[in-house]
């Protein structure tokens, strides 16, 4: 291990032992280091020299001093119906870390095996479903939207069966907090009021410092108000991207607001307000132009399991943040995209005319932004391509033009900081493909390469302008499911 600038912690260990058990991971055969991400682990305070060093500690075979493996317990609500039997099923929290900026680390190994919660799965990860999700959260870091995020990932040759056999692979996840609502929800229905005051202070001691020194019951609200606020605007900023999460149960939502659980997600290609990133969700629950009212309902879920320890006045005041705080966040990211600083009152009657006809037409809502953000310098025809009917795109642009004579900024300082707000790059289902097929074949530089173009999905990048190109056919409506 290279230099350790970090000191390590177990304060999950801290909370009532009915929240864990002790498991010690299952090896994988012959773990090979896959991708190893320096950039955070310099920040998280420590740097590596020797990278297969640690695909022992990912394949489960070692763990480095001080580690001490647990299986979280937790309950949810999954599509709507509440399941007692959740848990970490294939992922053991291995320590916390605090790093020379005094940021907490939790690392997670995900597809560590077996645990008490397993219920009938392997507890192991597949190539595919591990590589989707260290492509994405670091897409979603790029674009500066709360996430957890990817330190490094094995692969490894134990056969996997899902729909058919796969490999295995396991990925170390690091977040400030891997607590979920269904944390909560489990302290609530299985352990008493008691016990969801002692998670409930313990979150707040942790993640919410500042709240500390209120009084207990104003200290209770404002923290519930600050995490239904948090919610909402990261699912304003997924709407803002495109981005679809294809499982929003209650134990996949982040307490402090991250993005958390990379499965059947998507981005969407050609705009479709209904879309639905997984295939397995058949009656569209958690459709893109959903996720606002099931993070509204997930909220209310996290209320029902404060009930036993909150003031219920408390908690509906609490909730009641969440509109507020969805909508003007995004009526902000969509100002922002637009490009527009005086704020007029027919600007949200603009965006909803704008996604209808993006809705209507089908047209790529990452190109037809970006494309938008190069109105003064490639003038019209990028984004009027975008167009099978070229007269749908002029009339918008001339009602476009009609509000931009309301701004006083110059055009190029303008479309500079729409530029920051719309990617260029993100990641299309196709692309992530590309790389898996790559990867299953040994070969992981194609993904080094996409992660170094996520990094900066808002620049100009000559050399990778292929990454910026509308999916093909194939890659327009490719199947992804539940089996990770």
């Amino acid at each position: 291990m290279g230099n350790k600038g970090f000191r390590v912690e177990h304060r999950y260990l801290e909370l009532p032992d009915s929240f864990y058990t002790r498991v010690q991971p299952t090896p994988l055969k012959d773990a090979k280091m896959a991708c190893f991400n320096h950039k955070l682990a310099r920040e998280m305070g420590f740097h590596v020299t020797n990278e297969a060093d640690w695909a022992k500690i990912g394949g489960g075979t070692e763990l480095l001093e001080g580690m001490d493996p647990v299986a979280m317990k937790y309950t949810g609500h999954q599509f709507g119906m509440y399941n007692p039997e959740l848990g970490d099923g294939r992922g053991l929290l291995l320590w916390e870390t605090i790093g020379p900026d005094g940021r907490r680390w939790d690392w997670h190994l995900k597809g560590a095996g077996t645990t008490p919660y397993s219920r009938f799965g392997d507890g192991r990860a597949v190539l595919r479903s591990t590589i989707r999700e260290y492509l994405c959260s670091e897409a979603m870091h790029g674009l500066g939207i709360p996430t957890t995020r990817a330190l490094f990932m094995v692969s490894a040759r134990d056969p996997v069966r899902r729909e058919s056999i796969e490999t295995a692979a396991a990925l170390v996840r690091v977040a400030q907090s891997h607590i979920r609502f269904g944390h909560f929800e489990f302290a609530a229905h299985h352990e008493g009021p008691e016990t969801v005051k002692t998670l409930l202070e313990h979150v707040i001691s942790l993640h919410f410092p500042h709240l500390i020194q209120l009084a207990e019951e104003e200290r209770h609200g404002r923290w519930f108000e600050e995490v239904v606020e948090r919610t909402a605007r990261l699912i304003a900023d997924w709407q803002a991207v495109g981005f679809c999460h294809g499982v929003m149960n209650s134990d996949n939502m982040s307490i402090i607001g991250d993005t958390f659980d990379y499965g059947p997600f998507a981005f969407l290609d050609d705009f479709d307000a209904g879309y639905i990133s997984n295939h397995t969700d058949q009656g569209g629950r958690y459709a893109y132009n959903r996720q606002p009212q099931v993070g509204f309902a997930n909220c209310q879920y996290l209320a029902n399991a404060l009930l036993p320890a909150m003031d219920e006045d408390t908690i509906r005041k609490g909730l009641q943040r969440y509109e507020t705080a969805y909508n003007g966040r995004f009526l902000q990211n969509m100002r922002d995209k637009l490009g527009l600083v005086q704020e007029d009152e027919g600007d949200l009657g603009l965006v909803m005319d704008t996604f209808s006809m993006l809705n209507e037409h089908r047209t790529d809502y990452t190109a037809f932004f970006r494309a938008l953000s190069n109105l003064y310098d490639h003038g019209h025809a990028p984004l009027r391509d975008l167009f099978v009917d070229r007269q749908v795109a002029d009339e918008w642009l001339a009602r476009y033009e009609q509000r931009l004579k309301k701004e006083t900024r110059a055009r190029d300082e303008r479309e500079y900081e729409m530029r920051r707000v719309n990617p260029k790059y993100i990641l299309r289902n196709y692309l992530a493909q590309k790389v898996i097929l790559e990867a299953q074949n040994g070969d992981f530089e194609p993904m080094k390469e996409l992660l170094k173009v996520l990094e900066k999905p808002f620049d100009e990048q000559p050399d990778f302008e292929k990454y910026a190109e509308l999916p093909p056919d194939w890659g327009k409506h490719l199947n992804i499911s539940c089996s990770s």
